[in-house]
């Protein structure tokens, strides 16, 4: 293939933004395409193969245009912008930054970020129940919570009610002090951190003693019929199929509901099967249940964490493999003895 040399404008007010700090997004842009980048006052001249050329012009393209939109350009959304390029999906990047779901306290837009993000928020939007599937860091307790905060300012729903399994991540922390809410609180951390994040603490807390929000453990759920309310149950893969079923039978009319988890990190005991692996075999073909599945590429904290993720996931289909050969090698020399002892 041809070297090829190409000179783009650039407007200045944004360079700083796209290329980051010590030029680190150029410099990923070279080191995935095998390019040179120059920049020369509002000029940008790319050096390399033909094809290599034009895929790093268009990351940069994709760039220039969501700095124009307002955003800061991130390290993700510059991986992402470079890992879409090689796909020839690279103008996906600018389509998914037009879905705006809300704004924080702070004024930051909340918006998907990933192909996987964006089929989320959409399914959400049209179905009653969504199952949203996927490693840490995708997003999937974060998203469902601005989703469940622009309908309840928006008066599509009345309330919402948030609740996970009360279980430890692996560890004992024996007896807790105070009343329940003091006891619930370590366990519903992450949720009340988006709250306060996108909410804000003083609007939370006044909704909080309406009795408009609810934060409650999996088990306050039984006996319950949850109308025109918005319902998140976060960590899923800590359910028994007993607790997923009482929990989808609560379900009312004109509510929506949002079940996430990560089928990787169960908390439950040795042995024990997950209401959330139950729930996605017995719901698979109900057309108005959603299923969406994040992946890796879908991590939108920092890039060492997409990272740690892609290895786990690597090593896990390594580790099945190998259990998988010792099953077949296993097999193979009983049928051998098998077969020795009919011959006898």
């Amino acid at each position: 293939m041809s070297l090829m040399e190409t000179i783009v404008d650039i407007p200045a007010e944004h360079i700083a933004n796209v290329f980051g700090q010590f030029d680190l997004y150029i410099k990923k842009v070279e080191r995935a395409f095998g390019v040179t980048v120059v920049l020369r006052e509002n000029k940008m001249k790319l050096l390399g193969k033909e094809g290599d050329v034009k895929k790093a012009s268009r990351v940069f393209a994709q760039l220039f245009e969501l700095s124009k939109r307002g955003n800061q350009i991130t390290e993700q959304n510059v991986d992402y912008a470079i890992s879409l390029t090689f796909e020839e999906k690279e103008s996906a990047i600018v389509e998914i930054d037009k879905e705006l779901i809300c704004h924080t306290i702070n004024g930051k837009p909340v918006k998907p970020k990933t192909l996987g993000q964006k089929q989320y928020v959409d399914e959400i939007r049209k179905k009653m129940i969504v199952f949203g599937i996927g490693p840490a860091g995708t997003g999937k307790t974060y998203l469902a919570m601005a989703m469940a905060i622009t309908a309840f300012k928006n008066e599509e729903i009345s309330r919402i009610i948030l609740t996970r399994p009360a279980i430890e991540a692996g560890e004992k922390l024996g007896f807790l002090p105070g009343d329940l809410q003091s006891k619930i609180d370590p366990y519903l951390r992450p949720l009340y951190d988006a709250l306060y994040q996108i909410m804000g603490a003083e609007s939370f807390q006044k909704n909080m003693e309406k009795g408009l929000i609810e934060v409650a453990p999996l088990a306050y759920m039984r006996g319950r019929t949850l109308d025109n309310a918005f319902i998140i149950l976060d960590e899923a893969q800590n359910t028994t199929p007993a607790q997923m079923k009482m929990f989808l039978t609560r379900i009312g009319f004109g509510s929506k509901v949002v079940v996430t988890g990560d089928a990787t990190q169960k908390d439950l005991a040795p042995g024990s099967i997950s209401g959330l692996d139950v729930a996605l075999k017995v719901l698979k073909n109900v057309e108005e249940i959603g299923i969406c599945h994040l992946t890796s590429s879908d991590v939108v904290r920092h890039p060492l964490v997409q990272k740690i993720v892609k290895a786990y996931e690597e090593y896990e289909k390594h580790e099945k493999k190998e259990s998988r050969d010792i099953n077949r090698g296993k097999n193979r020399e009983t049928n051998r003895k098998t077969n020795r002892g009919k011959g006898r």
